[in-house]
């Protein structure tokens, strides 16, 4: 632990995040560069942990020391701290680690009470700033430190304000003002049996002590689930010198960004509001003036702000984030910080940064996150076909995070998470939302707001999630008590269909059909720097020559695994799969493969055809045969229904019926096991009818063959499921080997052999030497190897433990979502390890869902597989994680 516990900003720099937290140690290097920072000091991130590791006791000493800093802000500032006739107020803000817009809580006014009024009334001269700086001030306190929620005090400034038959808060006068000041402390003294604390020193004492608390609030324990922060690093607390954006016209308030966040453009970019404090931006109270606005109210402010805020990107060779205050016509900074943006965004900037010399491709690469490439991929509304169809939207408001999203209306945060939990797709529509709403934000598809701007809470935590936002709807009304929103005639209800487009700010009353996006330009180049660096290949699993194309769009090297059994699932081909199954003599049985070899030639031949000349590694049948069949307890209800009606209505049509459903019955029942997922599928399934498999490698070959005369290149591979014993691969190995010999002689073409298994079974890990002398390849399946590893079943576990494991740390992360490096890693690498040495440069892959994972990619490329394999629109993350793990371990 540091032995000091609180630093003066003059005495802190951007390398002490860990000790000052992200914005104490941004506002001490702004201090040091020479910007107008207002003075102030931060309390270390140990001295919270320090808080918590005590139960909730702040550390002995720590207001001596505190005490102590303020005397050296005071002789800055030349006011003192509690002072009746000359008051310096200052702010309390927490700053982690981490940035977390909108996680932690803030104060600001604080030192205000009845003395240190009028001395701020005799240095202002403004009664009415002083008012509404005490109401801001209660407000916040009671808020955050006394536990009296904010929408008390806002329904009684709300009622001051429709009484007085006002719109905004500047409209209320001094007089207005001191009469809601003292409804406010009559609601303090109602809740707490106290009163409010008038001594300032207590207040920052309780307010210090608030944000240490503020760290384990439940919106922020959320926050750090999501973006995958650590618990254990504590927040600091920044306790700054006061400036007032509301002391009058030439005063005010705003954010920025020094590039656009929602499309990178390099353009200043941000909100402001003149006669205003911080939170009113933010929290959208009243709706802002963009930056450019600025310019002409006053150049030469505009000019400084310009100045400073490209220092500041210079400085820190990323785009910011900035805060600012305007006090009497003179500009204050009081934040930076590496600016949240959205995918786009991220591309645009990383590339356009390289263009100006500003970062190397290889910052570029690390630059962006999988989350954010993710971001680029989704679907958005189709202009041409809402202007042929006429469509016009239901409300218009500001395009605040961009893509589109389809969902059902619901009004509380509570209802999304509910609606999400049900299987809907949902948008959180509100008048404005605020921390307490994340959990339902993360649970919609989109979030659409009444109020606000482009940098309010709802815009700045959508686009930090990805997700399509629409704010400044100021058309929309909404009543969450009855349950309808309406903008116009027109009337909605919770549970109509919205879609939102986050990139044009259009509302529509209609589920509307969202297409694909596209990928080029900046994106194209990023994904080349990419593919320059990265070792390992990127492939996809695709089931159909739709899936292959757009996987071949994304950039896929390949299929890694082609899943046969998804084609026997659709409609005309199901009918076909159960007559095979359940036929009872080898005729029909072989009469049933023959139709479906046909119907997956086709299939095969499309994918193939797409792929032009890349690896197609086709799975053979996987799942047990009763999955295509009806359910049997579905069954058993049927029959017993047809069987009491067939008594009271002898002599039916029902009788030929309830034969079909008994015979249905008793195949099913024949086949039902105790645990499918260990039962008769996969290897043994083609042992035990193999007729299924013979099938299918003629479909393959036959296809590629086909093809091959038209000039086609095909490179097909054949892969066989849930080998655990290498006997098993060596019988069916030598089956596929034969029916492709018997097609490959028919057609006079040599296409090379490539039979390779799944290792997805702990014994095929173990023995993996053996197995690999019968394998031309290798590609771990990680859902079963994880399941098998484990003894999970995934369906069970994910769904009634696994969350509760990780939030109490019995495991660091969900082991079907991240690699479990330390056990079914061990096993890969052990396998990887054993495999090569029997066949040297055998090719190994992934083709579970942890092929598009990026820091299960980090451990791929660790374990030098060859490639990684994953859905068609997980590809260009994929090629992004595995260019970061090269760079990441360029030194190993």
């Amino acid at each position: 632990m540091s032995q000091k516990r609180v630093y003066l900003f003059r005495e802190g720099n951007a390398s002490m995040k860990d000790l000052l937290g992200g914005k104490g140690a941004n506002l001490a290097e702004m201090t040091n560069l020479g910007l107008p920072v207002p003075a102030g000091f931060t309390i270390t991130t140990e001295m919270c942990n320090a808080y918590t590791a005590a139960g909730g006791r702040m550390p002995p000493g720590l207001m001596d020391d505190v005490r102590a800093a303020m005397a050296a802000v005071e002789k800055d500032i030349g006011r003192r701290f509690g002072d009746a006739k000359d008051p310096l107020l200052v702010s309390v803000r927490s700053g982690a680690r981490f940035s977390m817009p909108g996680m932690m809580d803030t104060i600001l006014n604080l030192g205000l009470n009845r003395d240190t009024m009028e001395g701020l009334h005799a240095q202002s001269g403004e009664a009415r700033f002083v008012h509404d700086a005490n109401r801001r001030f209660i407000m916040m306190f009671s808020d955050v430190v006394l536990g009296i929620p904010k929408e008390r005090f806002e329904h009684i400034f709300t009622g001051y304000k429709r009484r007085r038959g006002v719109k905004h808060d500047t409209q209320l006068g001094a007089d207005d003002l001191r009469e809601v000041v003292r409804d406010f402390l009559a609601l303090v003294l109602k809740e707490t049996g106290e009163g409010f604390p008038g001594d300032p020193w207590k207040q920052l004492e309780m307010a210090i002590e608030a944000v240490f608390k503020s760290w384990n609030n439940d919106r922020a324990v959320v926050y750090r689930k999501r973006e995958r922060i650590p618990h254990d690093l504590g927040t600091a607390v920044n306790v700054q010198a006061m400036v007032y954006g509301n002391l009058g016209p030439d005063s005010g308030t705003g954010v920025a960004f020094t590039r656009d966040p929602a499309t990178g453009e390099h353009v200043l970019y941000g909100e402001y509001l003149m006669n205003a404090q911080g939170e009113d931006v933010v929290a959208g109270v009243r709706t802002p003036h963009p930056i450019r606005d600025l310019n002409a109210q006053n150049p030469k402010l505009y000019d400084e702000f310009r100045r400073i805020a490209s220092q500041l990107e210079g400085h820190y060779k990323d785009m910011q984030d900035l805060e600012f205050t305007i006090e009497r016509g003179r500009l204050f900074m009081l934040q930076t910080r590496t600016g949240k943006r959205t995918g786009p965004a991220a591309v645009r900037m990383a590339v356009e940064m390289v263009d100006e010399g500003l970062i190397d491709k290889a910052e570029a690469i690390r630059r962006v996150s999988g989350d954010q490439l993710d971001q680029l991929l989704h679907p958005r509304v189709d202009s041409q076909a809402l202007h042929d169809a006429g469509t016009q939207p239901f409300v218009t408001g500001i395009a605040a995070s961009p893509g589109a999203a389809v969902g059902r209306i619901v009004l509380t945060a509570d209802g999304a998470v509910k609606a999400h939990e049900a299987g809907e797709k949902v948008i959180l529509v509100r008048e404005e939302t605020n921390p307490d709403d994340v959990h339902g934000m993360l649970s919609a598809q989109g979030v659409l707001t009444a109020r606000g701007g482009k940098t309010s809470h709802a815009a700045v935590v959508a686009r930090g999630f990805g997700i399509p936002c629409v704010a400044g709807c100021e058309a929309l009304s909404i009543d969450e008590e009855k349950g309808i929103i309406s903008a116009g005639q027109t009337q909605l209800k919770a549970g109509d269909w919205l879609t939102i487009d986050g990139s044009t700010g259009r509302v529509y009353n209609d589920a509307l059909t969202l297409i694909p996006p596209e990928v080029t330009g900046f994106f194209g180049r990023l994904m080349g720097w990419c593919d320059e660096v990265r070792r390992l290949r990127v492939r996809a699993n695709a089931d159909n020559p739709r899936d292959a194309k757009q996987a071949l769009a994304f950039g896929a090297e390949g299929i890694g695994l082609c899943r046969t059994e998804h084609m026997f699932f659709e409609p005309d081909r199901l009918p076909i799969v159960r007559d095979m199954i359940l036929a009872d003599n080898q005729a029909a049985r072989d009469a049933a493969l023959q139709k479906l070899q046909s119907v997956q030639q086709g299939d095969f031949e499309g994918i193939l055809e797409a792929m032009d000349g890349k690896p197609v590694t086709v799975r053979l049948i996987d799942p047990p045969l009763h999955e295509f069949l009806p359910s049997y307890d579905e069954l058993l209800q049927q029959v017993t229904e047809l069987r009491l009606a067939n008594n009271v209505l002898q002599g039916s049509a029902l009788g030929h019926v309830l034969a079909d459903k008994e015979r249905l019955l008793h195949a099913v029942e024949g086949m039902r096991e105790s645990n499918p997922m260990l039962g008769l599928r996969g290897v043994r399934l083609s042992i035990v009818m193999p007729g299924i498999i013979e099938m299918q490698t003629r479909a393959l070959y036959w296809a590629a063959c086909r093809l091959n005369k038209r000039g086609v290149v095909t490179l097909p591979e054949v892969m066989i499921p849930l080998v655990g014993h290498v006997n098993e691969l060596r019988v069916v190995r030598a089956r596929v080997e034969a029916a492709a010999r018997d097609v490959l002689d028919y057609f006079k073409i040599d296409i090379p052999l490539k039979i390779g298994t799944m290792i997805e079974i702990p014994r095929a890990a173990l023995t993996a030497g053996e197995i690999a002398a019968e394998a031309d390849f290798f590609s771990f399946g990680t859902n079963d190897l994880t399941q098998t590893t484990f003894g999970y079943s995934r369906d069970d576990a994910e769904g009634k433990f696994l969350q509760k494991y990780v939030e109490q740390k019995i495991l660091p992360d969900n082991p079907f979502e991240t690699i479990d490096t330390v056990g079914v890693g061990r096993l890969m690498t052990f396998a990887v390890g054993e495999g090569r040495a029997t066949r040297a440069g055998l090719k190994c892959g992934i083709c579970g869902e942890h092929g598009g994972d990026p820091r299960s990619i980090d451990f791929c490329h660790t374990l030098g597989l060859d490639y990684v394999s994953c859905s068609p629109f997980r590809v260009p993350v994929a090629r992004l994680a595995a260019a970061q793990a090269a760079l990441a371990h360029a030194d190993e």
